[in-house]
């Protein structure tokens, strides 16, 4: 199978991503809460716009650059990045860029607020600024809730932006706490007398799980489009509602017991999640790919490995967000036909 594709090679099966786009869509849709895809694990403008035609009401991203990529070839008018931008070179950028499209960001200090502040005085609108908060994945984000709402104060207070709401990313599991958190960050903020207009979460962990965090009115998910190892292990989704797929061949057969193919972590990735081994091969359950080099991987079984030089297997990654960022371009399909290379936009963009 797409025996002409050079290899390693990512593939990316759109209707099955394009089912996936709208199966999360329903999904959301049905429990009221809007939609606004994580770009970073597509990173592909195209599938941006397919998923905010199916009803998303704009896209997160990570880094400016990330969203300077996206809305290069127009059709995205709505971005949230979720990143602390430091920096006066940064923040004239991002200056530049909210005159392109409407753009809210977040910040959990002062510091940073007063930076964005410095680079939005004498803007045509305010920046539209949202707190980050740690409910508990102990990452970015203030720590309690009565830190929240100082820091909406703050905002509120200062020339050139406006405060617009709530953001955090939850702990795997922690939906319930993190509910619980932001309900009362929202309590103590409007008893000040600010409206609290957008609560945001995220995290493809508790997808399904995403309509029980009260007051939640927005929901931020990436991995959905493509799914993978990790969303599998946790029942999130199925091998067959895996978009995004390593094509590798087979280089070196040493022993009977192990094989070697040309995807190793530069293609791969190392992510484990918890997980052991390196990705599911394809129809061959027995496999476990155990050692990843930057260029090689290696495949072992308790039994015969029953592989020759030559052939070809389907790896679905762990983590499918970090493979579609290591090539240039990934090659569309859509089930056995061959659609065509793409250039993957935002790759390596990180500032």
């Amino acid at each position: 199978m797409f025996s002409t594709l050079d290899t390693p090679s990512v593939l990316i099966d759109l209707d099955v991503a394009e089912a996936n786009i709208h199966k999360y869509q329903a999904y959301c849709d049905t429990h009221g809460l809007k939609l606004r895809p994580h770009v970073k694990t597509h990173k592909l403008p195209a599938l941006a716009k397919y998923q905010i035609a199916q009803g998303a009401v704009g896209i997160t991203c990570q880094k400016i650059s990330e969203a300077e990529a996206m809305i290069a070839e127009g059709g995205i008018d709505d971005v949230l990045i979720t990143y602390n931008i430091l920096g006066d070179a940064k923040t004239a950028r991002l200056r530049a860029l909210s005159e392109k499209v409407r753009l809210s960001v977040v910040a959990d200090s002062s510091f940073v607020a007063e930076g964005l502040s410095k680079a939005f005085m004498g803007a045509s609108e305010p920046l539209e600024v949202l707190v980050e908060c740690n409910t508990g994945a102990d990452r970015c984000g203030v720590a309690a809730p009565a830190d929240a709402a100082d820091l909406a104060k703050r905002i509120s207070d200062l020339p050139g932006l406006n405060f617009a709401g709530l953001m955090t990313f939850p702990a795997f599991g922690g939906f319930a706490e993190a509910a619980d958190w932001l309900a009362e960050a929202k309590e103590m903020i409007e008893a000040e007398g600010l409206e609290v207009r957008k609560v945001s979460s995220g995290g493809s962990q508790d997808m399904w799980q995403a309509h029980l965090a009260k007051p939640v009115t927005e929901h931020r998910i990436g991995t959905y489009v493509y799914n993978d190892r990790s969303l599998v292990s946790r029942g999130n989704c199925t091998w067959q509602e895996c978009a995004l797929t390593v094509l590798a061949t087979v280089v070196s057969v040493p022993s009977a017991t192990h094989a070697i193919i040309d995807a190793g972590s530069k293609v791969l990735t190392s992510d484990l999640f918890g997980l052991h081994g390196h990705g599911h091969v394809l129809g061959r359950n027995d496999l476990s790919i155990d050692q990843l080099s930057e260029e090689h991987g290696r495949l072992v079984s308790d039994g015969p490995i029953s592989l020759a030089v030559g052939d070809r297997l389907r790896i679905v990654p762990n983590h499918a967000c970090v493979v579609a960022n290591m090539l240039d371009q990934v090659e569309c399909v859509r089930g056995n036909e061959i659609i065509g290379p793409v250039p993957v936009a935002a790759r390596g963009q990180v500032w």
